[in-house]
């Protein structure tokens, strides 16, 4: 695991370290050759310079968000609806990570990528890559 991302992981409360690492861990099985960093003072994977997954404390939980969800057609994950592609979910017990259901977001999350990587360039247009 990252140094950084496990330093962001052990500076949580004791549930959210436990979420947290049980996401890292799936999350660097699963997305094999994916950097896996802290950004924006969270931990986000990468593929080839693409954000793909992360996490994050917030209000009301561990937020797991996948930068290009909301093409998953997945019912646990809730979908803003907003000019971005994402969709993410809330966590507030290591219990409610289903580790199947995380696996099969994982493997959607590598077939389906829109290019936030050239986002600024393309003054906020957002092209689908995959």
């Amino acid at each position: 695991m990252n140094p950084g991302i496990l330093t962001y992981n052990n500076g949580l409360d004791p549930s959210g370290k436990e979420i947290c690492d049980i996401l890292a861990g799936i999350i660097d099985a699963e997305l094999t050759g994916a950097e896996g960093k802290i950004w924006h003072s969270h931990p986000v994977w990468f593929i080839e310079g693409n954000p793909i997954a992360g996490y994050s404390k917030q209000k009301k939980g561990i937020r797991l968000m996948f930068w290009s969800g909301a093409g998953f057609d997945e019912e646990g994950l809730n979908v803003p609806g907003g000019k971005f592609k994402d969709a993410s979910i809330f966590y507030n017990s290591p219990a409610e990570v289903d580790a199947i259901a995380l696996r099969r977001w994982l493997k959607k999350s590598r077939e389906i990528q829109w290019d936030y990587k050239n986002l600024a360039k393309r003054k906020g247009g957002l092209e689908r890559l995959r």
